[in-house]
């Protein structure tokens, strides 16, 4: 059965976005150590998961020229792993070997996880972070804990009730960035 893990930045009082909306802050600690880590994470292959809003963003840089010479080997998968986008409003989805599911978020990803295959990643989506939180249906949070505070923002979790999680992985940069890696217990 494939995993499906949640992969997203947040600023030390918790948000993942500012209050524009905006992850830019998470791209002022790269250095060579972070570059490394984020190529082997590409690696990883499977199923790239995105809402609209981040689907967006993606597909906006990653197939540029800008990405391909900045970090090719996370250009290649990222356009070339498959994805999926859940979105009510987009009418279709072009970013290379993209699906389009507009209904039925839950259902979908119950489909996904019960057949063959590699494991899935959601990154950013934090509306859908939240519902499949809620539906138990995401086997692992991998979060980078980025050295600044924003003061106002959005967090992945908003409307949640109460989840217990039992710590798997840390790993500390010289950038200031925490990676942590969390498991439900339930």
């Amino acid at each position: 059965m494939p995993k499906l893990i949640v992969f997203n930045h947040i600023s030390l009082d918790g948000y993942f976005v500012d209050a524009n909306n905006q992850m830019s802050w998470a791209k002022n600690h790269v250095d060579d150590e972070w570059n490394s880590f984020v190529t082997e994470n590409a690696k990883g292959g499977g199923v790239l998961l995105f809402g609209r809003v981040t689907y967006q963003m993606m597909a906006s840089f990653w197939p540029t020229e800008a990405a391909s010479q900045s970090m090719p080997e996370v250009a290649l998968q990222m356009n070339n792993l498959p994805k999926v986008v859940f979105s009510r409003t987009l009418d279709e989805a072009t970013w290379n070997n993209t699906r389009l599911v507009k209904n039925n978020l839950i259902d979908e990803v119950i489909k996904m996880k019960a057949g063959d295959g590699e494991g899935m990643a959601l990154m950013g989506s934090g509306t859908i972070v939240s519902q499949l939180t809620q539906a138990n249906l995401i086997d692992e949070f991998q979060v980078v804990v980025n050295p600044v505070i924003l003061g106002k923002g959005r967090t992945m979790f908003e409307g949640d009730d109460l989840k217990q999680l039992r710590l798997t992985k840390t790993r500390t940069f010289k950038n200031g960035n925490v990676f942590v890696s969390y498991e439900p217990t339930s």
